[in-house]
């Protein structure tokens, strides 16, 4: 994202809002999911972040 958002820049910032759009939509989905959904995906399983 900050790849994007560093060579973004030149190009009008819309490659920088399209990477923004993406990170609201994740802390929407990480503030929703239940705790325990959380946990048991994130912290048990060991699955990578978006």
């Amino acid at each position: 994202m900050l790849l994007v958002g560093v060579v973004g820049a030149p190009l009008c910032g819309i490659p920088t809002a399209i990477v923004g759009i993406i990170g609201i939509i994740e802390g929407v989905m990480y503030l929703t999911k239940p705790d325990q959904e959380f946990v048991d995906t994130y912290i048990t399983g060991r699955k990578p972040w978006f």
